[in-house]
């Protein structure tokens, strides 16, 4: 609709009127009179309401036309409606809005990872929408919209995305929840129609390891494994929960399967030399660490894992070159760099202590060599725990770290990481 241009109002008596000189561009206010001014005011107001009216027939439409962001702002108004959130059909179209608009986003994303999904909680709403409308309604349905019992078992691929998203986010909580709904969908047919061969129960298992569900997230792995996983990483969680559980038969069973499934994956061998050094056999541990396949170092997980072992053996000069290489392969990680601090500050002391020998001794031209690699390792330790710090800055183990080596350095940040120990320690 094409605004009116508002005129000048014209003298009604004779008096004497001073006018305000204004642009030709612009209107004054005050020469407007109230009345006109109240009757617009209100005009824009009616007007705005009306935009946004709560309307089922609007949302309906914008979803026929295949139009579901504007779909979804037309449904969200009816949702916020009192008496339109009583009636299924509300609940029935918001659920078919949300839920084709989640897979336009996500089959977009999939076709070009730059693509941004812009309501990435769509597949968790039109879940949440689509059981509302089943209880108010076991029979709601709409022209050319799927049921909640059509809709409600498709839905479990959207949820194990978004859940997936919310796991890799540290969001462990949020991702159990969704991951929940995603079962839930999946298991309201069976078989369902697109099999996840045990993915979806393997991502909630590892959820509930997270927010410290041991004994339920074994029952999800198990899951995985009957639903007909080929994933070695279930394997090896399994194995590794089975070992905090202190179940050495169940171990050594679920080892020997991971070994014949996937005799060359890196982390299942690490989890071979892994057991026999749980089993404290570390002649046989450490012949099969050395044993190791080059191929299972281009893993960055294994290669740490492979450090660890060594850190165990107190070798940390092999350590800290396994490090390294996990560093090139992953840098941003806080175990690798955390554990290169570790590395690099036995390191200085091995390396001090022999400078202070060689001193002793008598031997200052060497005990200068080994004193400059010393220092350097003390640097490069340095380092790496402030790198560990940036993910947490209250890391009571870097921190005490950090405070021997400002120590060490006669450092004026030895203070103030002291009074900050001191703060998180009451």
């Amino acid at each position: 609709m094409q605004s009116k241009k508002l005129k000048k109002p014209t003298r009604t008596n004779n008096n004497v009127e001073t006018w305000h000189a204004a642009s030709p561009h612009q209107i004054n206010i005050n020469d407007m009179n109230a009345k006109t001014f109240l009757t617009l005011l209100f005009l824009s107001v009616a007007l705005l309401l009306n935009a946004q009216k709560a309307s089922l027939n609007n949302a309906y439409n914008h979803f026929y036309e295949k139009n579901f962001e504007k779909a979804k702002e037309a449904i969200d108004l009816c949702v916020q409606n009192e008496k339109l959130a009583e009636k299924a059909q509300t609940w029935l179209y918001k659920g078919n809005i949300y839920f084709y608009l989640a897979n336009q986003e996500y089959m977009a994303k999939q076709n070009d990872n730059k693509a941004v999904v812009k309501f990435p909680d769509a597949p968790v709403e039109a879940y949440d929408a689509f059981v509302k409308a089943k209880e108010l309604n076991k029979n709601v349905e709409g022209f050319e919209m799927l049921s909640p019992d059509e809709a409600l078992p498709k839905l479990y691929s959207l949820l194990l995305v978004r859940g997936v998203d919310q796991l890799i986010a540290n969001d462990f909580a949020a991702g159990k929840a969704t991951l929940e709904k995603a079962i839930a969908s999946y298991e309201m047919k069976n078989p369902p129609e697109y099999p996840l061969s045990g993915e979806l129960y393997y991502y909630y298992a590892v959820a509930l390891e997270n927010v410290n569900q041991p004994q339920q997230a074994i029952v999800y792995y198990e899951k995985a494994v009957k639903d007909g996983s080929t994933n070695p990483n279930v394997l090896v969680r399994l194995i590794e929960q089975y070992k905090q559980a202190g179940d050495k038969a169940k171990v050594k069973g679920m080892l020997d399967q991971a070994l014949s499934k996937n005799p060359n994956d890196p982390n299942v061998l690490v989890a071979q030399v892994d057991y026999y050094y749980w089993i404290n056999d570390s002649v046989k541990a450490r012949q099969l660490l050395q044993n190791l396949p080059a191929s299972v170092y281009s893993n960055a997980d294994a290669t740490v894992n492979i450090a660890n072992f060594y850190i165990r053996e107190k070798n940390y000069a092999e350590a800290e070159t396994l490090l390294r290489k996990a560093y090139r392969l992953n840098s941003d990680s806080y175990v690798v760099v955390y554990n290169l601090g570790v590395c690099t500050y036995y390191l200085f002391n091995e390396n001090d202590m022999k400078a202070n020998e060689l001193k002793v001794a008598g031997s200052n031209s060497q005990a200068a060599v080994y004193q400059t690699k010393a220092n350097n390792y003390l640097d490069e330790a340095e380092r790496f725990f402030e790198a560990a710090l940036k993910y947490d800055a209250n890391d009571l183990n870097v921190l005490t770290a950090m405070k021997q080596i400002y120590a060490r350095k006669q450092s004026p940040k030895y203070d103030e990481i002291v009074k900050k120990i001191k703060e998180l320690e009451k």
